[in-house]
């Protein structure tokens, strides 16, 4: 009887310091791996490591391709094509950023920068005449400015900032117009 009075303390004491613990788990979390390999290819770009850094925004966008995030991919992709003199491939992910969050000035200037390197930027500018969709007239008032016709830019802009002043992108658009008008004006 005394034996098993020991042996239930005995058994206690061994299952609490035996040391068990759970196995690791490892769970894959697509949208925080987007964020790490986004991470590595802006370490590359300062690294000026540039195939690298192509390859990780590509492995970004790919864990997590259609999020606000993404936007962020594309862009920094399309900026390392720019940079490395691809301005066709840097147009296709600029307006895939556009696509994915278009209220983001940055997206637009460089999607503009990418058309005047590519000649397209008189034909954008036709086509956007047209067009009634707001984006394409930030475009068409970015396009008009880059390109030297200063003064339509800046009426086209302030007018959407008059007539959209909820918009998210306006503060930056009012922004954007000082800066021009100090400099270029």
């Amino acid at each position: 009887m005394m034996k098993k009075f020991l042996i239930i303390p005995f058994l206690l004491i061994l299952l609490l310091t035996c040391g068990y613990k759970k196995p690791y788990k490892y769970t894959i979390a697509a949208e925080k791996d987007a964020f790490f390999h986004n991470n590595v290819g802006i370490n590359y770009l300062k690294d000026r490591i540039y195939y690298a850094a192509i390859q990780e925004f590509k492995i970004a966008i790919s864990l997590s391709p259609s999020t606000q995030a993404s936007a962020i991919f594309y862009n920094n992709l399309g900026e390392t094509y720019n940079f490395i003199g691809y301005p066709d491939l840097a147009k296709d992910c600029f307006e895939n950023s556009i696509k994915l969050y278009g209220l983001n000035l940055q997206y637009h200037l460089n999607l503009v920068n990418c058309y005047i390197r590519l000649n397209l930027a008189q034909a954008k500018i036709n086509e956007f005449k047209a067009s009634e969709n707001v984006y394409d007239k930030i475009k068409l008032g970015l396009l008009y400015i880059e390109t030297g016709e200063v003064r339509k830019g800046v009426n086209t802009l302030d007018e959407i900032c008059m007539q959209e002043p909820d918009l998210i992108i306006t503060s930056a658009l009012k922004q954007y117009l000082k800066k021009v008008i100090k400099e270029k004006l």
